[in-house]
């Protein structure tokens, strides 16, 4: 899900290694916003770069755990509006607890519905200790399998004050074990909701759908061409210049595409390409 890592818009991790597909330099507002919130889209040119900059240097440490969390029956609204709520409605929910997520609501339809906050992600993004951030998203049985694993045990290692090193040991570790099973064909989420948080960018949120793919960039999908509506990069990591720890890690993708309605069916703005 969202929190999930993409890699630079503009940079490797977004498309192939002869530079095909890249965009150009000038983005809307709201393709900044997607690149934040999916904390693995690094930025495309040097004023995002000094935004970064500027997000990190306000939240260079963690808040205290409080500030995380919500009400319990809010928690559970905003996860919901995550997908529409034909889908929803019979999805397992999440919440976050001072120790990690816990199954608030027991689904029948596979799908898992949970907010993710800053640090479920990219362990680089400048808004990881951002307590506004509030990104509802709802993964469908093969994301809920293979992908929400991986950010509730980040989660919880971050909670319990493990470093980042010994998380990515810990995340190689299960993904070498199949304690967490590798990526299922069709893994995608629901990011619709109109309540969510995604970044202190632009309008703080966007109505998209993402897919989850076994590929080290989004190049073969045509993501970040212009023209394209596809966004997509690396998962692992928002910044390019972690190519070497992504190598260690199997190729994860995250490919995002804008739709034209919130989950409960009014219309959202859609990002220029």
């Amino acid at each position: 899900m969202f929190m999930t890592t993409i890699a630079r818009m503009s940079g490797s991790h977004g498309r192939g290694s002869d530079g095909a597909g890249r965009r150009p330099q000038a983005m809307s507002a709201a393709g900044r916003l997607v690149a934040r919130q999916m904390a693995c889209l690094a930025l495309a040119a040097s004023a995002l770069i000094g935004a970064a900059a500027h997000a990190a240097d306000s939240y260079p440490r963690m808040a205290p755990v409080k500030a995380y969390l919500m009400d319990r029956g809010r928690e559970i609204a905003l996860a919901r509006s995550a997908a529409p709520a034909s889908i929803s409605k019979d999805a397992t929910v999440l919440v976050l607890t001072p120790t990690g997520y816990e199954t608030a609501v027991t689904g029948t339809n596979g799908f898992v519905c949970w907010v993710a906050r800053g640090f479920s992600g990219a362990p680089d993004w400048p808004e990881r200790w951002n307590p506004k951030i509030r990104a509802a998203g709802c993964d469908n049985p093969q994301a809920a399998r293979s992908v929400t694993p991986i950010a509730k045990l980040r989660t919880a290692m971050t909670l319990a004050g493990r470093s980042d090193v010994q998380i990515a040991d810990r995340i190689k570790a299960a993904l070498r074990t199949k304690e967490i099973p590798p990526l299922e064909p069709g893994a995608m989420c629901y990011m619709m909701s109109k309540s969510s948080y995604l970044s202190d960018d632009g309008g703080h949120d966007m109505a998209h759908v993402m897919f989850y793919v076994p590929f080290k960039d989004g190049a073969d999908w045509g993501a970040n061409a212009s023209g394209s509506p596809i966004f997509g990069g690396n998962y692992w990591f928002y910044a390019a210049d972690h190519q070497a720890e992504a190598a260690k890690l199997p190729p994860l993708s995250v490919l995002l595409v804008g739709v034209a309605a919130w989950s409960d069916g009014t219309p959202a703005a859609m990002p220029p390409m």
